[in-house]
């Protein structure tokens, strides 16, 4: 270990995976000074190659199932314009769920065949654009494939569409989402409105979108054999179907030990029922709650530890049996033929990304617990989860003026009581001096920019991304507002 930057919890807590990339930029202080002072703190750095060697995964297990198959980037995840240019670059399409977000991909060189519009309420302006693009839409209810008939229709032109499709059955539960069509519904729908005889007449139906909340690979393995066999009945009825997307959703792992993640939840639910919680600021309990003296509630954080995820998550999904036929999705999928298609997010940007900020102060509260003040605020490195839990590094520039081990809190700049950037406490081998910096390593997905805000007029966090090379400067990094 280099002296010169740490781990938190250095001896335990929650270990995150890091890659080779990552350390070599908490050796070079000098890199994250120049960056920093350039650019204003916090930066988020993007390792592209990361982002490749993903996306080149997903596509080699396709690969060795014989499968027709179309990669998007979920371009929601994270909003650096130089992972739409990769992905594009690479062969891949990217999912688009704004108007921004989908003129952004086009002017990056996007197009009909590698873009796709999922949002969830879709403006004029958008299902426009959208058309005269030829970029496939995904429609989400009846009114708006009301809309995009009307519009397709003024624009003289044929709308490409997608349904997405929702209330799947699975072990005699059917699954509730507010997205969609029902499943029960959707065939006698399609077989009425689309086709040669269908009203819908502007409307090029080409395939299925479907999106499930939680990460369970049964509900997307059975939703997926639906989908088929939806797909299968409607061309003995005389209407193909191209296409079956099953969104984003793929697990990721965070955390190196399955051990350190169950212990931090035991002592979690121990603390908190002995009323004498120390892991976390003020004895949060992270979704954990005494009622009654009783300990009720779940851990609401992303589960940060997965045995099965990215590809092999994948497969249990493309390995899924159909019931009748006993053939695998993946057999099927291929007999037909459809093309699968998939829109990840956290997935493909694993290990691709990190954010780093500067401390600005160190203060003891009036509990004693020592708050350390960094330059970002929460909106920064926020999700809809109640925490992000990874142990953080800190890149010491030199010895504190106390060498004593020490517990902190990372605190952000809103003048919010609530802006404790992580409400885990972390444990130090000595409090970080002003100008050091702290890094929190894997932010790419959902975390650098989901909930970002230029409340207070903060600035928004620069964009950086760059490739490998033996030596880096601060002139390798290229700025997300120069790509285009």
């Amino acid at each position: 270990m280099n002296p010169n930057y740490t781990k938190g919890n250095p001896k335990a807590g929650l270990t995150p995976i890091t890659s080779p990339w990552m350390h070599r930029i908490f050796e070079d202080q000098k890199i994250i000074s120049g960056l920093i002072e350039k650019h204003g703190s916090p930066i988020n750095l993007h390792h592209l190659p990361t982002f490749s060697d993903n996306i080149a995964s997903f596509k080699k297990l396709f690969e060795a199932n014989g499968l027709k198959h179309q990669i998007y980037y979920a371009r929601k995840a994270n909003k650096s314009k130089s992972l739409v240019k990769q992905a594009l670059d690479v062969g891949i399409g990217v999912d688009t769920a704004s108007q921004k977000e989908l003129e952004q991909s086009i002017a990056l060189g996007g197009n009909g065949k590698n873009l796709v519009l999922t949002s969830a309420i879709k403006t004029r302006a958008q299902y426009a654009l959208a058309i005269n693009a030829q970029v496939p839409i995904v429609l989400d209810n009846a009114d708006e494939c009301e809309q995009a008939q009307s519009i397709a229709g003024e624009l003289n032109k044929k709308a490409i569409v997608g349904i997405r499709i929702s209330g799947f059955t699975v072990e005699g539960t059917k699954l509730y989402s507010r997205f969609g069509f029902d499943i029960a519904a959707v065939e006698v729908f399609i077989l009425e409105n689309f086709g040669e005889k269908g009203r819908f007449k502007n409307l090029s139906l080409q395939g299925f979108h479907f999106h499930l909340d939680g990460y369970s690979t049964l509900q997307r393995g059975k939703a997926l054999s639906d989908c088929i066999s939806l797909a299968k009945r409607l061309s003995e009825a005389g209407l193909s179907i191209a296409f079956i997307d099953m969104g984003g959703g793929i697990l990721m792992n965070y955390l190196e030990s399955e051990q350190q993640w169950n212990a931090f939840d035991q002592a979690l639910q121990e603390g908190m029922k002995a009323n004498n919680n120390p892991l976390t600021f003020n004895g949060h309990g992270l979704g954990y709650e005494m009622i009654n003296n009783e300990l009720t509630g779940q851990l609401k954080t992303y589960p940060y530890y997965n045995r099965i995820n990215g590809t092999t998550f994948l497969k249990e999904v493309l390995d899924y049996k159909d019931a009748e036929t006993q053939e695998s999705n993946a057999q099927r999928l291929k007999a037909m033929p459809l093309e699968i298609r998939i829109e990840p997010g956290r997935s493909l940007l694993n290990q691709t990304g990190m954010t780093i900020a500067k401390v600005a102060h160190r203060k003891q509260d009036a509990r004693g617990q020592w708050m350390v003040g960094l330059e970002m605020n929460m909106s920064q490195m926020m999700s809809s989860s109640e925490d992000f839990l990874l142990d953080p590094y800190v890149m010491y520039a030199g010895k504190s003026e106390s060498n004593a081990p020490v517990d902190v809190f990372f605190t952000g700049a809103y003048c919010l009581e609530r802006d404790v950037l992580l409400k885990r406490k972390i444990s130090l081998p000595q409090l970080p001096a002003i100008g050091d910096f702290v890094a929190f390593v894997n932010t790419a997905g959902y975390m650098m920019h989901f909930f970002e805000t230029e409340a207070h007029l903060f600035e928004l966090s620069q964009n950086l991304s760059f490739s490998t090379k033996d030596k880096l400067a601060v002139a390798d990094f290229s700025e997300d507002d120069l790509i285009g």
